[in-house]
Order: structure tokens, then sequence, then C-alpha cells
């Protein structure tokens, strides 16, 4: 029964992904999973596209085995656009400081842009990045909504095919503030490959 529904998520993935709607499983080697904390607690999954973006999938799946991402909060949430999250340096729960999550990686090198012409739609997972777009390190962000003006302006790793509805409930950030979360951010618990569980 598992499998099946696994199936039925590939196809609704893949076909909302702008890929054909074939019917073929999903390789648990490239799905996310992530638990919320918070006031959006609950399980994500994320179907990963090493084909788009073989390097940035590399690293996120290194960074979630290692445990990097354990604790990391989702510190810039923006009402109507997305939420940030993935500052392994700086974005840990324990000892939060808002003036300085999201200005961190994971001390592993900068990658090299991987762009595509994925359609940034509500769901879609993007690797955050500084002014250059081959400074992109440990930092991701999922989409709440369209935003075509990022296409082929981030690199593309992924997107939602399971518990968007948690992703939604993420508590947002100060509109006035460019959607930092001040205090008590919902934050990724445990992220792991689901090959691994």
């Amino acid at each position: 029964m598992r499998r099946m529904v696994l199936k039925g998520l590939a196809v609704l993935g893949l076909s909302m992904f702008g890929l054909s709607a074939v019917a073929q499983d999903i390789d648990p080697e490239n799905v996310l999973v992530i638990e919320i904390a918070g006031e959006g607690a609950g399980i994500v999954e994320i179907l990963m596209r090493p084909d788009l973006a073989p390097l940035h999938v590399a690293r996120i799946k290194e960074l979630a085995r290692s445990g990097a991402y354990d604790g990391v909060v989702f510190h810039r949430v923006i009402n109507g656009f997305m939420a940030q999250t993935g500052d392994v340096e700086f974005g840990k729960l324990e000892g939060y400081d808002y003036r300085v999550a999201g200005r961190g990686g994971s001390g592993l090198p900068d990658l090299p842009a991987e762009f595509s012409d994925i359609t940034y739609v509500e769901g879609i997972i993007g690797m955050a990045r500084s002014n250059s777009p081959d400074s992109a390190n440990s930092q991701f962000f999922i989409m709440f909504a369209d935003a075509k003006f990022l296409d082929g302006q981030y690199t593309v790793i992924g997107r939602v095919i399971s518990g968007m509805e948690f992703v939604r409930a993420i508590k947002r950030g100060d509109s006035g503030a460019n959607g930092s979360v001040f205090e008590n951010p919902d934050y990724m618990a445990r992220v792991r490959v689901k090959s691994d569980l």
C-alpha cells in the first residue's frame, strides 16, 4: 500500500514539476524528509532533482546525513512568498539571534549556479544565495506562492510532494523587517534522506 501511495505522489510531484505524468516509483535516495517543530509542526517530504542540480542536491544530502540541519530555524519567513532556512552556521535554535541568522553557510565551499527552466510556484525549493550566482551553500527556501520573477536566477533543487500544509503553517516573520523571525521561530527538528530511514 505504501508503495502505491509513493507511486501516486510520484505522478503528482512530477507532473507539477512540468514533467510527464508517467507513473514511476520515487527513489527514496532523492527524497528529503524534514520534521518541522513549532507552529508548522509536521513532516514534509521533498522530491529532490539531481538531474537538474546535482551539486546542490549532493550538498543537501551531505548536510542532512551529517545532522547539520537538525535544529536549524526558519529565520526568514515572508507571508505570501517563502520560508527560508538552512543556515547551519548561525541559524541553530539554541542561541538563536535573528540579527545574524541567514548570514552563514556550512563551512563547505560555495557552489556554482545550476539554473534550470523550472518555474517558481508554490512548493518549489530554491537555494538561497548572495548577489553572486555562484554563492549558494547550505540555505534554501520553500515557496508559499508563485514567484516567476525568480526563474533562472536561483537553483531549483526540488519540490514538496507531501506536507505542504505544514509549510504553509510555518511561523511568519515581521513584514517590516524583510521577514525576519525575531523570536521563537519554527525549526527543522530533524532532516534526513528517506533512504536512510
